[in-house]
């Protein structure tokens, strides 16, 4: 991975660190009632974790979005990332090649075309961009099918970050190859077992979060389909019985599954 990728992937990793550590350990003055105080719970928490919210300062409530947008995220990404996943597609297999715009900003991110890399390095950078779309197209699927989203709110800051983090991602991806993709050479898919392994993985990890999503929307429903309550309640069943979140704990093991298809040669990401 280029070097101002994996500094910036790090950087945030440390961020995010630091806010928790932060959140257990805070100074009176970020646990009070405090403008201040309001700001940075903003910040970190969204939806039923962010008590109080009639309570905030009016100009709070005012950088709050409703967090059903939260679909808007996938919209992105199934278009971005599809986007890229064509051109990739196009200048693997059919001999075209990458947009200037897109070589420019390799170069600006560290990327040298000329970089060494070999064709099962390119099937593995595909593979996953393929991956990241299709597990976006089921995350909007499930947004507007599935999910029955209640009237909680998110900071406008962690919205306009969700709608950059598609796109970062899939930047990342593409960043793996060099822009010369083919150079000429013929293209040769190889598969390898970490190839095998990061599908299986990430086939398992998407079933079980998407049951998950399903226990949690079915809590709202009644029998026959239809929304009866916006209310929080305990769900039971497949990964509930084992892990207290077990839809983010699968989204952890989808990133993970593309790692490994990566053949582990990133994990700042």
């Amino acid at each position: 991975m280029p070097v101002v990728l994996s500094a910036a992937w790090s950087l945030l990793a440390a961020a995010f660190l630091a806010a928790l550590v932060l959140l257990r350990r805070a100074p009176a003055w970020l646990t009070g009632g405090g403008g201040v105080s309001g700001l940075f719970q903003d910040l970190i928490r969204y939806g039923k974790t962010k008590g109080g919210y009639e309570q905030r300062p009016a100009w709070l409530r005012l950088l709050q979005v409703p967090k059903r947008w939260f679909t808007h995220f996938y919209v992105v990404s199934v278009l971005w990332n599809g986007f890229l996943l064509i051109w990739l597609f196009r200048a693997e297999f059919l001999g075209g090649s990458l947009p200037s715009w897109i070589q420019h900003m390799h170069h600006a991110l560290g990327r040298d075309s000329q970089s060494e890399d070999t064709g099962n390095q390119h099937f593995s950078v595909f593979m996953v961009l393929l991956l990241l779309w299709l597990h976006s197209c089921r995350r909007l699927a499930e947004c507007l099918w599935t999910s029955v989203f209640s009237d909680g709110v998110i900071h406008i800051v962690q919205y306009c970050f969700g709608l950059a983090y598609y796109i970062a991602v899939g930047s990342t991806v593409l960043c793996q190859v060099p822009t010369n993709v083919r150079n000429g050479k013929e293209f040769s898919a190889q598969i390898c077992w970490y190839h095998i392994i990061g599908v299986t993985m990430y086939i398992w990890a998407s079933l079980h979060q998407h049951r998950c999503l399903v226990i949690l929307a079915n809590l709202r429903k009644s029998k026959s389909g239809k929304v009866v309550s916006l209310n929080h309640s305990v769900p039971f069943g497949d990964w509930f019985e084992r892990v207290s979140c077990p839809h983010y704990f699968a989204e952890v093991l989808i990133y993970v599954s593309m790692a490994i298809t990566l053949g582990l040669h990133n994990v700042t990401w």
